[in-house]
Protein backbone atom coordinates (compact mmCIF):
# COMPACT_ATOMS: atom_id res chain seq x y z
CA UNK A 1 0.00 0.00 0.00
CA UNK A 2 1.39 3.69 -0.83
CA UNK A 3 2.01 5.38 2.68
CA UNK A 4 -0.72 7.92 2.19
CA UNK A 5 -3.19 5.22 1.79
CA UNK A 6 -2.71 3.77 5.72
CA UNK A 7 -2.84 6.93 7.07
CA UNK A 8 -5.88 8.04 5.29
CA UNK A 9 -7.79 4.93 6.61
CA UNK A 10 -6.69 5.54 9.90
CA UNK A 11 -7.63 8.91 9.92
CA UNK A 12 -10.47 8.00 8.95
CA UNK A 13 -11.84 4.90 10.81
CA UNK A 14 -11.01 7.02 13.88
CA UNK A 15 -7.74 5.84 14.96
CA UNK A 16 -8.52 5.39 17.78
CA UNK A 17 -28.64 -21.59 24.08
CA UNK A 18 -26.58 -24.32 21.96
CA UNK A 19 -28.34 -25.02 18.48
CA UNK A 20 -25.82 -26.54 15.56
CA UNK A 21 -24.98 -25.18 13.01
CA UNK A 22 -22.65 -26.57 10.19
CA UNK A 23 -20.55 -25.32 7.33
CA UNK A 24 -23.54 -25.71 4.85
CA UNK A 25 -25.37 -22.98 5.93
CA UNK A 26 -22.25 -20.47 5.05
CA UNK A 27 -23.66 -17.75 2.87
CA UNK A 28 -21.37 -17.25 -0.44
CA UNK A 29 -18.61 -14.72 -0.33
CA UNK A 30 -19.28 -11.07 -0.79
CA UNK A 31 -17.21 -9.25 -2.64
CA UNK A 32 -13.49 -8.26 -1.67
CA UNK A 33 -12.90 -5.88 -4.12
CA UNK A 34 -12.24 -2.83 -1.97
CA UNK A 35 -9.39 -5.00 -0.20
CA UNK A 36 -6.24 -3.18 0.20
CA UNK A 37 -2.82 -4.22 0.93
CA UNK A 38 -1.47 -1.95 4.17
CA UNK A 39 1.68 -3.84 4.54
CA UNK A 40 4.12 -6.63 2.59
CA UNK A 41 6.41 -8.96 3.08
CA UNK A 42 6.30 -10.03 6.54
CA UNK A 43 7.70 -13.25 8.22
CA UNK A 44 4.64 -15.39 9.35
CA UNK A 45 2.94 -13.01 11.19
CA UNK A 46 0.90 -14.14 14.16
CA UNK A 47 -0.66 -11.66 16.05
CA UNK A 48 -2.25 -7.92 15.18
CA UNK A 49 -2.25 -5.07 18.06
CA UNK A 50 -2.63 -1.35 17.49
CA UNK A 51 -2.34 1.50 19.73
CA UNK A 52 -3.44 4.84 18.01
CA UNK A 53 -1.73 4.80 14.69
CA UNK A 54 0.66 1.87 14.42
CA UNK A 55 0.32 -1.15 14.56
CA UNK A 56 2.30 -4.05 16.33
CA UNK A 57 2.86 -7.70 14.62
CA UNK A 58 4.37 -10.46 16.14
CA UNK A 59 6.26 -12.88 13.65
CA UNK A 60 7.02 -16.42 14.37
CA UNK A 61 10.76 -16.06 14.53
CA UNK A 62 10.86 -13.98 17.63
CA UNK A 63 10.15 -10.29 16.42
CA UNK A 64 7.85 -7.47 15.67
CA UNK A 65 7.23 -5.44 13.90
CA UNK A 66 5.56 -2.38 13.98
CA UNK A 67 3.30 -0.39 11.32
CA UNK A 68 2.81 3.19 11.34
CA UNK A 69 -0.07 5.10 9.80
CA UNK A 70 2.21 6.87 7.24
CA UNK A 71 3.20 2.77 6.32
CA UNK A 72 6.79 2.89 7.42
CA UNK A 73 7.59 -0.54 9.05
CA UNK A 74 9.94 -1.33 11.87
CA UNK A 75 11.07 -4.62 12.54
CA UNK A 76 12.23 -4.50 16.02
CA UNK A 77 14.21 -7.84 18.24
CA UNK A 78 12.09 -9.25 21.17
CA UNK A 79 14.84 -10.15 23.74
CA UNK A 80 13.80 -12.53 26.78
CA UNK A 81 15.33 -14.78 29.22
CA UNK A 82 14.59 -17.73 27.21
CA UNK A 83 15.33 -17.84 23.94
CA UNK A 84 12.22 -18.39 21.07
CA UNK A 85 11.78 -22.11 19.76
CA UNK A 86 10.42 -21.16 16.51
CA UNK A 87 9.86 -24.78 15.58
CA UNK A 88 6.31 -26.89 13.81
CA UNK A 89 4.08 -24.54 15.43
CA UNK A 90 5.68 -23.39 18.20
CA UNK A 91 6.97 -19.50 18.33
CA UNK A 92 6.48 -16.35 19.34
CA UNK A 93 2.78 -16.42 19.26
CA UNK A 94 0.52 -14.35 21.75
CA UNK A 95 0.89 -10.63 22.03
CA UNK A 96 -1.39 -7.84 23.73
CA UNK A 97 -0.47 -4.45 24.81
CA UNK A 98 -1.21 -3.50 28.49
CA UNK A 99 -4.15 -1.22 28.67
CA UNK A 100 -2.03 1.80 29.55
CA UNK A 101 0.90 1.27 26.98
CA UNK A 102 0.92 4.45 25.89
CA UNK A 103 2.38 5.58 29.41
CA UNK A 104 3.86 2.18 30.36
CA UNK A 105 5.06 0.98 27.27
CA UNK A 106 4.27 -2.72 28.58
CA UNK A 107 2.80 -5.50 26.52
CA UNK A 108 2.47 -9.39 27.30
CA UNK A 109 4.15 -11.98 24.71
CA UNK A 110 3.58 -16.18 24.36
CA UNK A 111 6.02 -18.30 22.93
CA UNK A 112 7.72 -21.64 23.08
CA UNK A 113 10.52 -22.03 24.35
CA UNK A 114 12.99 -25.17 25.20
CA UNK A 115 13.46 -26.37 28.95
CA UNK A 116 15.53 -29.73 29.75
CA UNK A 117 15.23 -30.69 26.11
CA UNK A 118 11.50 -30.13 26.37
CA UNK A 119 9.22 -28.11 24.48
CA UNK A 120 7.05 -25.95 27.05
CA UNK A 121 5.53 -22.33 26.56
CA UNK A 122 5.61 -19.42 28.79
CA UNK A 123 3.72 -15.66 29.14
CA UNK A 124 5.86 -12.59 30.19
CA UNK A 125 5.76 -8.99 30.19
CA UNK A 126 7.74 -6.96 27.63
CA UNK A 127 8.66 -3.57 27.27
CA UNK A 128 8.89 -1.34 24.25
CA UNK A 129 11.90 0.74 24.34
CA UNK A 130 13.66 2.42 21.29
CA UNK A 131 14.72 -0.12 19.26
CA UNK A 132 13.92 -3.17 21.15
CA UNK A 133 11.92 -4.75 23.17
CA UNK A 134 12.64 -6.19 26.38
CA UNK A 135 11.57 -8.93 28.84
CA UNK A 136 10.82 -7.33 32.02
CA UNK A 137 8.99 -10.14 34.08
CA UNK A 138 8.25 -13.91 33.51
CA UNK A 139 4.13 -14.50 34.43
CA UNK A 140 3.34 -18.21 34.02
CA UNK A 141 6.15 -20.52 32.60
CA UNK A 142 6.01 -24.11 31.83
CA UNK A 143 2.81 -23.86 29.84
CA UNK A 144 3.28 -27.90 28.13
CA UNK A 145 4.15 -27.67 24.09
CA UNK A 146 5.25 -29.69 21.36
CA UNK A 147 5.39 -29.33 17.43
CA UNK A 148 1.48 -28.85 17.29
CA UNK A 149 -0.88 -27.63 19.55
CA UNK A 150 0.67 -24.87 21.96
CA UNK A 151 -2.62 -22.73 21.58
CA UNK A 152 -0.78 -19.21 22.23
CA UNK A 153 -3.23 -16.91 21.90
CA UNK A 154 -3.21 -13.81 24.76
CA UNK A 155 -6.17 -11.90 24.76
CA UNK A 156 -7.04 -8.25 28.51
CA UNK A 157 -10.91 -9.16 29.33
CA UNK A 158 -13.37 -6.57 29.91
CA UNK A 159 -12.43 -7.55 33.40
CA UNK A 160 -8.73 -6.55 33.17
CA UNK A 161 -7.47 -10.10 33.67
CA UNK A 162 -5.27 -11.51 31.10
CA UNK A 163 -6.63 -14.72 29.04
CA UNK A 164 -3.99 -17.13 27.46
CA UNK A 165 -5.35 -20.49 25.36
CA UNK A 166 -3.26 -23.63 25.83
CA UNK A 167 -3.25 -26.18 23.25
CA UNK A 168 -3.22 -29.68 24.77
CA UNK A 169 0.39 -30.24 22.96
CA UNK A 170 -1.08 -33.37 21.23
CA UNK A 171 -1.57 -35.29 24.42
CA UNK A 172 -4.93 -35.17 24.64
CA UNK A 173 -5.69 -36.85 27.82
CA UNK A 174 -4.47 -33.09 29.34
CA UNK A 175 -7.38 -31.39 28.87
CA UNK A 176 -9.55 -33.12 31.27
CA UNK A 177 -7.33 -33.18 34.01
CA UNK A 178 -7.48 -29.83 36.23
CA UNK A 179 -4.25 -30.46 37.30
CA UNK A 180 -2.62 -29.31 34.29
CA UNK A 181 -2.12 -26.34 31.95
CA UNK A 182 -2.48 -28.06 28.51
CA UNK A 183 -6.12 -28.27 26.92
CA UNK A 184 -6.99 -24.87 28.97
CA UNK A 185 -7.75 -21.40 28.99
CA UNK A 186 -6.00 -19.84 31.41
CA UNK A 187 -6.73 -16.49 33.53
CA UNK A 188 -4.04 -14.75 35.30
CA UNK A 189 -3.91 -11.18 37.13
CA UNK A 190 -1.77 -8.74 34.82
CA UNK A 191 1.51 -9.32 37.61
CA UNK A 192 0.88 -13.55 36.94
CA UNK A 193 -0.58 -14.16 40.17
CA UNK A 194 -3.97 -16.02 40.24
CA UNK A 195 -6.99 -13.86 40.43
CA UNK A 196 -9.14 -15.32 43.57
CA UNK A 197 -12.18 -15.36 41.52
CA UNK A 198 -11.03 -17.86 39.34
CA UNK A 199 -12.90 -21.24 39.62
CA UNK A 200 -10.84 -23.56 40.97
CA UNK A 201 -8.94 -22.31 43.98
CA UNK A 202 -5.18 -21.44 43.36
CA UNK A 203 -4.85 -22.29 39.74
CA UNK A 204 -4.85 -20.05 36.55
CA UNK A 205 -7.60 -22.42 34.73
CA UNK A 206 -10.34 -20.71 33.59
CA UNK A 207 -11.92 -23.08 31.32
CA UNK A 208 -10.77 -26.43 30.26
CA UNK A 209 -11.70 -29.64 27.86
CA UNK A 210 -10.06 -27.92 24.80
CA UNK A 211 -8.19 -29.45 21.80
CA UNK A 212 -6.30 -26.19 20.53
CA UNK A 213 -8.41 -23.10 21.19
CA UNK A 214 -7.11 -20.10 19.31
CA UNK A 215 -8.37 -16.68 19.20
CA UNK A 216 -10.83 -15.09 22.03
CA UNK A 217 -13.78 -11.81 21.99
CA UNK A 218 -15.95 -10.55 24.35
CA UNK A 219 -19.65 -8.99 23.36
CA UNK A 220 -20.48 -5.67 24.49
CA UNK A 221 -22.73 -7.75 27.28
CA UNK A 222 -18.72 -9.31 28.68
CA UNK A 223 -19.89 -12.86 26.89
CA UNK A 224 -16.49 -14.51 25.93
CA UNK A 225 -15.61 -16.54 23.07
CA UNK A 226 -13.19 -18.87 21.60
CA UNK A 227 -11.90 -20.29 18.56
CA UNK A 228 -11.08 -24.06 18.68
CA UNK A 229 -9.57 -25.98 16.09
CA UNK A 230 -11.30 -29.61 15.80
CA UNK A 231 -9.44 -33.03 15.47
CA UNK A 232 -10.85 -33.96 11.76
CA UNK A 233 -13.21 -30.79 10.95
CA UNK A 234 -15.33 -29.71 13.54
CA UNK A 235 -13.73 -26.83 14.29
CA UNK A 236 -15.60 -25.36 16.88
CA UNK A 237 -16.78 -21.23 18.08
CA UNK A 238 -17.32 -21.65 21.85
CA UNK A 239 -19.23 -19.94 24.38
CA UNK A 240 -16.70 -19.49 27.18
CA UNK A 241 -17.60 -19.52 30.63
CA UNK A 242 -15.68 -19.77 34.05
CA UNK A 243 -14.81 -23.40 35.28
CA UNK A 244 -16.83 -25.19 32.66
CA UNK A 245 -15.50 -28.34 30.46
CA UNK A 246 -15.66 -28.29 26.96
CA UNK A 247 -15.41 -32.12 26.41
CA UNK A 248 -12.37 -32.66 24.67
CA UNK A 249 -11.05 -35.14 23.99
CA UNK A 250 -14.12 -37.17 25.04
CA UNK A 251 -16.95 -35.09 22.56
CA UNK A 252 -16.70 -33.06 19.56
CA UNK A 253 -19.02 -31.27 17.33
CA UNK A 254 -22.64 -32.23 17.45
CA UNK A 255 -22.04 -35.36 20.49
CA UNK A 256 -23.39 -34.65 23.86
CA UNK A 257 -22.11 -35.92 27.49
CA UNK A 258 -23.79 -34.65 30.65
CA UNK A 259 -21.18 -32.56 32.09
CA UNK A 260 -19.79 -31.16 29.36
CA UNK A 261 -20.97 -27.79 26.48
CA UNK A 262 -21.31 -28.47 23.30
CA UNK A 263 -19.97 -25.45 20.83
CA UNK A 264 -22.10 -22.35 19.42
CA UNK A 265 -21.39 -23.60 15.96
CA UNK A 266 -19.12 -26.06 14.44
CA UNK A 267 -17.91 -26.34 10.99
CA UNK A 268 -19.08 -30.00 10.17
CA UNK A 269 -17.18 -31.86 8.42
CA UNK A 270 -15.61 -28.91 6.82
CA UNK A 271 -12.04 -28.11 8.01
CA UNK A 272 -11.41 -23.88 9.15
CA UNK A 273 -8.61 -24.18 11.13
CA UNK A 274 -9.82 -21.03 12.78
CA UNK A 275 -7.12 -18.94 14.41
CA UNK A 276 -7.89 -14.92 15.76
CA UNK A 277 -11.03 -13.81 16.09
CA UNK A 278 -12.58 -10.18 16.91
CA UNK A 279 -15.97 -8.78 17.77
CA UNK A 280 -17.98 -6.14 15.90
CA UNK A 281 -21.49 -5.02 16.22
CA UNK A 282 -23.29 -8.61 16.97
CA UNK A 283 -20.86 -10.13 14.75
CA UNK A 284 -17.52 -12.42 15.33
CA UNK A 285 -14.91 -12.30 12.69
CA UNK A 286 -13.18 -15.38 12.21
CA UNK A 287 -9.85 -15.42 10.44
CA UNK A 288 -9.24 -19.18 8.96
CA UNK A 289 -6.13 -20.97 7.99
CA UNK A 290 -7.45 -24.33 5.78
CA UNK A 291 -10.20 -22.93 4.81
CA UNK A 292 -8.70 -19.76 3.73
CA UNK A 293 -11.46 -17.23 4.69
CA UNK A 294 -12.58 -14.75 6.40
CA UNK A 295 -15.97 -15.97 7.96
CA UNK A 296 -18.22 -13.32 10.09
CA UNK A 297 -20.52 -15.17 12.17
CA UNK A 298 -24.11 -13.09 13.14
CA UNK A 299 -24.60 -14.58 17.01
CA UNK A 300 -28.04 -13.83 17.19
CA UNK A 301 -29.17 -15.80 13.69
CA UNK A 302 -25.69 -17.89 13.94
CA UNK A 303 -25.61 -17.51 10.28
CA UNK A 304 -21.96 -16.95 8.37
CA UNK A 305 -21.53 -15.13 5.40
CA UNK A 306 -17.63 -14.87 3.89
CA UNK A 307 -16.52 -10.73 3.28
CA UNK A 308 -12.75 -12.01 2.14
CA UNK A 309 -11.22 -15.27 0.65
CA UNK A 310 -8.33 -16.05 -1.94
CA UNK A 311 -6.33 -14.20 0.13
CA UNK A 312 -4.73 -17.16 1.40
CA UNK A 313 -4.12 -18.56 4.80
CA UNK A 314 -5.40 -15.95 7.77
CA UNK A 315 -3.88 -16.20 10.84
CA UNK A 316 -5.33 -12.50 13.01
CA UNK A 317 -8.55 -10.29 12.52
CA UNK A 318 -8.68 -7.00 14.57
CA UNK A 319 -11.45 -4.86 13.67
CA UNK A 320 -11.31 -0.34 14.53
CA UNK A 321 -14.64 1.01 13.96
CA UNK A 322 -15.38 0.65 10.12
CA UNK A 323 -11.93 -1.27 8.77
CA UNK A 324 -11.21 -4.89 9.12
CA UNK A 325 -7.29 -5.76 9.29
CA UNK A 326 -6.49 -9.34 8.76
CA UNK A 327 -2.51 -10.95 8.75
CA UNK A 328 -1.94 -13.44 6.31
CA UNK A 329 -0.43 -16.70 7.18
CA UNK A 330 1.07 -17.96 3.50
CA UNK A 331 4.74 -18.08 4.61
CA UNK A 332 4.11 -20.59 7.86
CA UNK A 333 5.39 -23.82 5.24
CA UNK A 334 2.14 -24.24 4.90
CA UNK A 335 0.67 -21.97 1.77
CA UNK A 336 1.99 -20.83 -1.13
CA UNK A 337 2.78 -17.55 -1.00
CA UNK A 338 3.18 -14.70 -3.42
CA UNK A 339 6.62 -12.82 -3.62
CA UNK A 340 4.51 -9.97 -1.66
CA UNK A 341 3.36 -12.22 1.46
CA UNK A 342 2.76 -11.92 4.32
CA UNK A 343 0.22 -8.87 3.93
CA UNK A 344 -1.36 -7.17 6.54
CA UNK A 345 -4.84 -6.38 4.86
CA UNK A 346 -7.76 -3.75 5.00
CA UNK A 347 -11.74 -4.32 4.28
CA UNK A 348 -14.42 -2.61 5.21
CA UNK A 349 -16.52 -3.66 8.40
CA UNK A 350 -19.98 -3.74 7.05
CA UNK A 351 -20.97 -4.51 10.36
CA UNK A 352 -20.04 -1.53 11.55
CA UNK A 353 -23.35 -0.07 9.57
CA UNK A 354 -25.70 -1.81 10.61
Amino acid sequence: MKKGLLAAVLLFSGCSASDQTDSSETAPASSSSQTKVAADNLEVPWTIAKQDESFFITERKGTIIQIDGDGKKKRMELQLNEPVLHEGEGGLLGFVLDDDFSKNKLAYAYHTYLKKGKIMNRIVQIKKQPDIWRETKELLADIPGGPIHNGGRLAIGPDGKLFATAGDAGVKESAQDKQQLAGKILRLNVDGSVPEDNPFNGSYVFSYGHRNPQGMAWDTDGTMYAAEHGQSAHDEINRIEAGKNYGWPLIEGEEHKAGMEAPLIHSGEETWAPSGIAYSNGRLFIATLRGEKLLSLDLQQKELTVPLENAGRLRDVYVNGKYVYVATNNTDGRGTPSEEDDRLLILPNDAASK
